[in-house]
């Protein structure tokens, strides 16, 4: 058994997770990440015999569930490790969920949540809406390097979050009294469309970026023939047609309410990362 507390940060190398990460250790404070494939130690979520030695020690966790996955199979993953937690003596949870769940027992992260809830544990629920860095790191990236953003969004709005501010909210969740039992919603100061963003970040980056629309059937059909299983690509296609039909564009009080800020603007996100050379084509 491991004597020293340890902080568990599942999906710890990931773009919320590392962040986090950094900023426990930063402050002196002993960390363990967890991934399938890198980290401090070894977690699958789909092999409880992999969870103990994750689990050993450690007394608050940060849990997200990799895989937002349909099936109910899947959606049993996180009350598992849950219910795993609770045994080994965790005293303290923050789960990455999604916003849309509050009476949604549909919601892929619903179980999750009720069983966070649930646990008997403190706990905390981060809500964020979609990321900025999804235009730095991931999803958006290669388009933005392309120059040509193809999203089935038209001219919806939503107010991106930077996940600085996110692991600012989990990390004082994990860490601090006075987060038990709330829900924070998580956005930016103001919602945007795509067309903005692409201007953003056009200028910072010195070359031509623009949003190009495309029909969600037929943005559907494209990422089939990229690879994407049909089911996958519909669900995100939904995700997407929900900004598109006005529903993404709510404000919230998440980070004010957890952090006493303001949340951080998209310029200043767009101004970091040009800095960082995240859009250099060269």
């Amino acid at each position: 058994m491991n004597d020293i507390p340890q902080i568990l940060i599942i999906g710890g190398t990931g773009k919320t997770g590392r962040r986090i990460a950094r900023r426990l250790r930063d402050a002196g404070l002993a960390v363990r990440t967890a991934s399938r494939t890198s980290g401090d130690v070894l977690i699958d979520l789909a092999r409880p015999q992999t969870w103990p030695p994750a689990l050993d020690g450690v007394t608050a966790a940060y849990l997200l569930e990799p895989q937002v996955q349909a099936a109910e199979e899947g959606q049993r993953r996180i009350p598992r490790l849950v219910d795993a937690a609770a045994a080994a003596g965790v005293r303290r949870l923050v789960l990455l969920s999604a916003p849309g769940t509050e009476g949604n027992p549909d919601h892929p992260l619903w179980r999750a949540e009720q069983a966070v809830m649930n646990s008997g544990l403190e706990w905390t629920i981060v809500q964020p809406t979609w990321f900025a860095q999804n235009f730095s790191e991931d999803f958006w990236r290669p388009g933005i390097l392309a120059g040509s953003l193809v999203l089935p969004v038209g001219d919806g709005v939503t107010a991106f979050v930077d996940a600085e501010d996110i692991a600012d909210v989990a990390a004082a969740a994990l860490t601090q009294d006075g987060h038990d039992g709330q829900v924070y919603v998580l956005t930016g100061p103001r919602a945007i469309g795509f067309g903005e963003a692409a201007g953003l970040i056009s200028q910072a980056a010195g070359r031509p970026i623009r949003h190009v629309d495309i029909g969600p059937e037929e943005f559907i059909q494209a990422q089939i023939a990229d690879g994407v299983p049909a089911g996958a690509a519909r669900q995100m296609t939904g995700l997407y047609t929900s900004i598109r039909d006005g529903r993404a564009a709510a404000l919230s009080d998440g980070v004010q309410r957890a952090l006493g800020r303001q949340p951080r603007p998209f310029e200043d996100f767009v101004a970091a990362a040009a800095a960082a050379g995240d859009w250099s084509t060269s």
